[in-house]
């Protein structure tokens, strides 16, 4: 019997020839010899539930490679940016254009952004992020930003290696780190500090993290 994650793997096979679609599901059905009714029951949002689904295998994929990652001489930008680039290594770069193409529609820009949101949150999560209120929602905030921009930029890379793309990484992060830097500067004005502290600061209601995993690091560290 064909689960959906043998059935993804039929439709990526297609995708880069038909994209995230209607044509390439029907191929995959009909190469696993399946009807259009059990195509649609195990894609059941279709086109773009599919591209999600291989996101969000893009993301488990890359976590379990961080978590047999030796993180322990690296400085934590040093981690962030590791963390981004395997998420891009293990990616197909059509599948990812393609992706890029479907969720650049009006109609599924939202769930685009909860993708890449959950990538940097599952990436603060995975190394051990403590932060609170305000921090939690900047931190990947600016970190869904960053990967944004690098997967363009990776999207049309030549260099050997995807070097130019690392290099990129490096530099949104060092970006991160100056504003990191000047929020730190900012809490240390007693003044500023109340306001970001507030509980009338409406980015303090927004979320309450779960507990940090064991065994990581919870600061973000020059």
């Amino acid at each position: 019997m064909t689960d959906s994650d043998t059935f993804l793997d039929a439709v990526l096979r297609q995708v880069p020839f038909e994209g995230f679609s209607q044509a390439a599901i029907d191929a995959a059905a009909a190469e696993l010899g399946l009807s259009r009714e059990q195509a649609r029951a195990l894609a059941p949002r279709g086109p773009v539930g599919l591209a999600a689904a291989y996101h969000k295998r893009g993301d488990a994929q890359m976590l379990d490679r961080l978590a047999k990652a030796d993180l322990s001489d690296l400085k934590f930008r040093e981690r962030i940016a590791l963390a981004v680039r395997l998420r891009l290594e293990d990616a197909d770069r059509e599948l990812v254009r393609r992706g890029t193409t479907l969720f650049a529609l009006p109609q599924h820009a939202v769930e685009g952004a909860r993708l890449i949101w959950g990538t940097a949150d599952a990436i603060w999560s995975a190394l051990g992020d403590t932060s609170e209120d305000v921090n939690w929602y900047s931190k990947r905030l600016t970190l869904s930003g960053v990967i944004s921009a690098t997967v363009l930029y990776w999207l049309g890379d030549a260099s050997e290696g995807a070097a130019d793309s690392w290099a990129f990484l490096d530099r949104r992060i060092e970006d991160v780190m100056r504003i990191e830097t000047a929020k730190a500067r900012m809490r240390e004005v007693p003044g500023l500090a109340r306001l970001f502290d507030s509980p009338l600061n409406p980015l303090n209601k927004l979320h309450k993290p779960a507990k940090a995993p064991e065994g990581y690091p919870g600061k973000w560290q020059r």
